[in-house]
């Protein structure tokens, strides 16, 4: 059985920090392909970033380059999401994504195979 357990959420103050982890279990870690999305309320899913099994491509949503990084640790079947420079608009909960890996890595949730439950951040003064 696939889970995905996501931590490190929480409140802070706008231009702060937080580290999202995401601890994969029930796969072969080093063969998927592992992203972050987010949703806001009355919003649709967005994705955030992604990482290739080998984390040598990634991929970020433009609003956040230069201030989140994404990276793994296939030892520890985790996944990491550091978010820098906190805006109110990154208010959201996160989720983290697994699905079998290609060629190429996708923005598309739909291809995503495996989802975790959730982790919410809230960015306010």
């Amino acid at each position: 059985q696939v889970q995905l357990v996501e931590s490190g959420g929480g409140l802070v103050n706008p231009g702060g920090s937080l580290r999202l982890s995401c601890a994969a279990s029930g796969l072969t870690f080093s063969s998927v392909d592992m992203g972050w999305f987010r949703q806001a309320p009355g919003k649709e899913r967005e994705f955030v970033a992604v990482i290739s099994w080998s984390g040598s491509s990634t991929d970020l949503l433009d609003s956040v380059k230069g201030r989140f990084t994404i990276s793994r640790d296939n030892a520890k079947n985790t996944v990491y999401l550091q978010m820098n420079s906190l805006k109110s608009e990154d208010t959201a909960v996160y989720y983290c994504a697994a699905r079998r890996t290609s060629y190429i890595i996708f923005r598309d949730p739909t291809r995503f195979h495996y989802w975790g439950q959730g982790t919410q951040v809230t960015v306010s003064s």
